[in-house]
């Protein structure tokens, strides 16, 4: 059939954000080939709301397998469906997100399909007359950005970085086919048994989930100076971020690292100090919902792509900041 696939993760039944993200991407490269959109469901206990979003959100065709022995994520067991799908309807695409998931699951999928995959990409495209997938992701340590693609092998896969595009906006008036594949038995890899998943007790909320980022770069100047940043943070109920440099400079853990050698972020209010924003750290803040700079440089490229730019010494300003929303809080 030719299409072009995305693969929807959902948890407990409810369709998780990335779903939608792919969905944007995945209806630019299929409106360029002039083929159907299709998304691949798995789980148990689908909430028939999340499929008719799938759809609102720009899918054509849904392929729902919803089973008890898909209640929770398992490589094997996700691996032989989704290979059964690629053999009987040969998509000529299939993306997923860079998640857990989709890191753990594609590269498995690939092997046995014997496809080519390309992994945490940041643009996808279509190449004028061959069709191939362009795969665009960072290389060298993010210094580069290299564009792959898979002339010899179909599917062409890619998993793609969260966070990277917005979802298209909800078209309710959008009509699309659901198709449900009943659970095979063969499908059922019984080498593994899932007893159950916990998540840690106190784990942190990462910089990909937070509404609100404060992050701060090589203005900061030295490791101590960084707590400016931490304080903040907690003042704003936000989680810290870093440019690499600071990352480099040992001032902040590579979790907080932000931009294309780092974590893609679309936080609603990313507040970046010191930070001048090289193009890897532009790419990484693209869909932010607000973006505030604070820079003494008042040509440092961050300030050209911000809602509010603050021209200053920010070992001034931070502390203003921080006194005014002190008293925010005893209000």
């Amino acid at each position: 059939m030719h299409e072009v696939w995305i693969i929807a993760e959902e948890n407990e039944g409810k369709i998780k954000e990335i779903s939608y993200e792919l969905l944007a991407r995945g209806r630019a490269l299929a409106d360029t080939l002039k083929v159907e959109l299709g998304s691949v469901v798995l789980g148990h206990c689908i909430q028939p709301s999340g499929l008719d979003a799938l759809i609102a959100h720009g899918s054509d065709r849904l392929y729902v397998v919803d089973d008890k022995a898909l209640a929770t994520f398992s490589c094997e067991r996700y691996a032989l469906v989704l290979e059964s799908l690629i053999t009987t309807q040969k998509p000529q695409i299939v993306i997923a997100g860079a998640t857990t998931m989709g890191r753990t699951l594609m590269p498995y999928v690939a092997v046995r399909t014997h496809a080519g995959l390309t992994a945490d990409c940041t643009e996808l495209g279509i190449e004028e007359g061959s069709g191939n997938l362009l795969q665009t992701r960072p290389a060298i340590g993010g210094n580069i950005m290299a564009t792959i693609k898979t002339p010899n092998h179909r599917p062409q896969m890619a998993t793609v970085r969260p966070r990277s595009t917005r979802a298209l906006p909800i078209d309710l008036q959008r009509r699309g086919l659901i198709e449900y594949i009943p659970f095979l038995r063969e499908w059922d890899d019984g080498r593994l048994e899932v007893l159950g998943l916990r998540k840690p007790e106190g784990q942190q909320l990462s910089i990909e989930e937070a509404d609100m980022v404060v992050s701060g770069g090589r203005g900061m100047k030295k490791r101590d100076n960084f707590q400016l940043i931490e304080r903040l943070a907690r003042l704003f109920g936000a989680q810290v971020g870093a440019s690499r440099d600071a990352v480099d400079r040992g001032w902040a853990s590579y979790p907080h690292q932000v931009g294309l050698s780092g974590k893609t972020i679309s936080p609603r209010l990313y507040l970046a100090v010191g930070i001048s924003g090289a193009v890897q750290h532009l790419a990484g803040i693209k869909t932010a919902g607000c973006i505030v700079a604070i820079n003494s440089d008042e040509h440092a490229n961050l300030l050209d792509i911000a809602d509010f730019a603050i021209v200053g010494d920010l070992f001034s300003i931070l502390p203003q900041i921080e006194r005014h929303l002190e008293q925010r809080s005893k209000v």
